[in-house]
């Protein structure tokens, strides 16, 4: 890399500074290195300089952080002195643009933190959350996500990644015809196990969740209180900057054969009334040796690392799935969510916020 007009000896001046206004117009400010050398992500981006102004250095450096999360599909920025979440939602702005994503249409339980921030997903410390794409069921998801990690397991608590497009390539080709013919279908009945539909929506009332379904292309059905929907949503998607084919749906995490084994046990009802499950979008069942594979595929793409405080993570969420492993003590990540898109003619495309949102609790 390129050495800086000031030299080590203005360097050293800095070193010296207690102010954190170090000029940033140099990636020699920053040292990166990929994680682990037989993964493409993530790319360890650090400080040279422990006063560097991690904000300022990523607003003048947007054009190259969007390269490498383009190119990689993950970043861990580390050791920037990142102490909270209104440091977390700077440095995102700075470095990535956007406006913070509100969590709706949900799918497990968050609660907000503020300024689009939110938690993890609260499932017990002993479960573990399998890798999956952020909101591949729906058709409106984030470009990128990103975590910021505030307290540390004392022990697991790695956020897993995969990468979509190696997944994609290590599936059989006749099993992805088979998912890019028909897409994914899912059902979702909302109620006493999976979320009530008030907290998915995020609203209270009929009128603004049929109004969202129909935005989304979802088919709502009521039966009394309780709400059915449907949703046929494509299995694959093309990059749009790199062209290639990513693995990108939840049909192994929606399906009923995800569910825990005591609730499976637990649950007396007909298949058309469990709290999720998926099929091919005609409504065909898809067969438990294509889920298998599906898992094994997810399994070996699957790398980790363990979270430091003050980690961020971005990802190209078309690119890179996430997941969760079980912990032991306590343990905080938050994340926040930027650039909207759905699909438009076959396409990923800037999903438009509606002029009307809907009216939330």
């Amino acid at each position: 890399m390129k050495q800086t007009s000031k030299g080590p000896a203005g360097l050293a001046k800095l070193r010296g500074s207690r102010r954190k206004t170090i000029q940033v117009t140099s990636d020699t400010l920053v040292a990166t290195e990929p994680m682990y050398s037989d993964h493409t992500a993530p790319l360890v981006i650090s400080p040279k300089h422990a006063d560097l102004d991690a904000a300022a250095w990523l607003a003048k450096n947007q054009a190259q952080t969007a390269a490498w999360l383009q190119g990689r599909g993950a970043l861990l920025l580390r050791g920037f002195n990142l102490t909270d979440e209104s440091g977390f939602q700077a440095m995102v702005q700075a470095g990535f643009g956007g406006t913070p994503l509100d969590y709706t249409y949900r799918s497990t339980p968050r609660t907000a933190q503020g300024n689009g921030v939110y938690t993890s997903t609260e499932y017990p410390a002993d479960q573990r959350i399998p890798l999956h794409n952020e909101n591949a069921y729906a058709r409106i998801w984030p470009r990128q996500i990103f975590f910021y990690s505030m307290i540390c397991a004392e022990r697991g608590g790695e956020t897993p990644l995969a990468d979509s497009r190696r997944i994609y390539q290590r599936l059989d080709p006749k099993l992805r015809a088979r998912f890019e013919k028909w897409g994914v279908m899912y059902v979702r009945n909302y109620g006493d196990v999976d979320l009530p539909w008030r907290e998915v929506f995020q609203c209270d009332s009929r009128d603004d969740v049929n109004a969202a379904c129909a935005a989304m292309g979802i088919e709502a059905e009521w039966r009394g209180d309780r709400l059915r929907t449907r949703q046929v949503n494509p299995a694959t998607v093309v990059h749009p900057e790199s062209g290639e084919k990513v693995w990108f749906n939840q049909a192994h995490l929606f399906h009923a054969s995800a569910l825990p084994a005591q609730v499976r046990e637990a649950l007396d009802v007909a298949e058309e009334d469990l709290p999720r499950n998926t099929y091919f979008g005609d409504g065909s069942p898809i067969p438990a040796d294509d889920l298998a594979e599906i898992h094994a595929a997810f399994k070996a793409e699957e790398t980790a690392f363990p979270w430091q405080p003050g980690d961020l993570l971005a990802l190209d969420n078309l690119l890179f799935a996430h997941g969760r492993n079980p912990f032991e003590g306590a343990r905080k990540v938050v994340v926040t969510m930027r650039h909207a898109a759905t699909y438009r003619d076959g396409h990923v495309a800037a999903y438009q916020t509606p002029a009307t949102p809907l009216r939330s609790h």
